[in-house]
């Protein structure tokens, strides 16, 4: 599914979400679309656009006391007039947003030793310059959250850079309090999640500048910025289950695609399960049993 608002400004189109110039804000609009191994899929999840927003609604509320978002509306009824003809393509996947200067770091924070995180284990028993516990072992609890920052590539993949690089990119200020912050939204959204049957192992934050000051933006802990894992079935020393798009990207290890475009149609059951991984997400996190 595609978003094409005609008469519209579009600002800019990324992998899953397409934004649009509303003059003094911006209009953030998250498709169906789903991308893994830095594709874009020809097939969409349904729903998907719809479920990500509502999680990360969810989050941007429980957290507005500790730093502020980008968020002015969310409520379509209150949406401008030029926007009511695109009910259908917006409702409930789509918010209205502060337009804020982005600061070109992705926000890493790791609770848990999972992913890439694990592989530089491996290598060199630290993350982004972090020195960690000898003799952890995949998917271990670490002993407090870390934030392992990566550039914001353009195209092609992040790099893991040292809070020294950070500082030295957007200064000393900023790079303490985007840190600061991204470990204290993670903590209490990780203990909440936790309540609910979720562990957040690692997620993602973005923030940006509106005048001087400094506000999330993007989504925050969606299925796609997160790994999220079912409690219950945890247990230490592999990969685990998970709520994201994990299921997705086994299943394309496990057809042995070579990871280059393009990419591969997908069965009807990996689509239909992907959803429910992340629907299963939203009613967790969300106490709601419906969109």
């Amino acid at each position: 599914m595609d978003i094409d608002l005609p008469g519209i400004k579009l600002f800019k189109k990324g992998k899953v979400r397409n934004v649009f110039d509303l003059g003094d804000s911006l209009l953030l609009v998250a498709s169906d679309r789903i991308s893994a191994f830095d594709s874009v899929m020809p097939n969409g999840i349904p729903d998907k656009g719809a479920i990500l927003t509502q999680i990360s609604l969810f989050w941007f509320e429980f957290t507005r006391k500790i730093v502020k978002n980008h968020i002015v509306e969310s409520d379509f009824n209150k949406f401008p007039a030029s926007l009511k003809s695109f009910k259908d393509k917006l409702e409930k996947r789509s918010v209205i947003g502060k337009k804020a200067k982005l600061i070109p770091i992705e926000c890493v924070v790791r609770g848990y030793l999972s992913g890439s995180g694990w592989k530089d284990y491996q290598k060199s028993q630290s993350i982004c310059g972090i020195k960690l516990p000898a003799e952890l072992s995949e998917s271990d609890k670490l002993p407090g959250p870390i934030f392992t920052p990566t550039t914001k590539a353009e195209s092609g993949h992040d790099l893991n850079i040292t809070f020294k690089e950070v500082m030295d990119q957007v200064g000393k200020e900023t790079a303490e309090f985007i840190r600061n912050k991204t470990i204290e939204v993670y903590q209490a959204c990780a203990d909440y999640a936790d309540k609910k049957g979720i562990i957040i192992a690692d997620t993602k934050f973005e923030f940006g500048f509106v005048g001087s000051e400094i506000i999330l933006i993007d989504e925050i802990l969606t299925p796609d910025s997160s790994r999220f894992w079912p409690k219950d079935e945890y247990k230490i020393g592999r990969s685990q289950p998970s709520y994201d798009k994990q299921y997705l990207r086994d299943y394309l290890e496990s057809i042995k695609w070579n990871k280059e475009p393009p990419a591969p149609n997908l069965p009807a059951e990996v689509i239909e399960k992907t959803r429910e991984k992340y629907f299963e997400a939203y009613k967790l996190i969300t106490g709601k049993s419906e969109l």
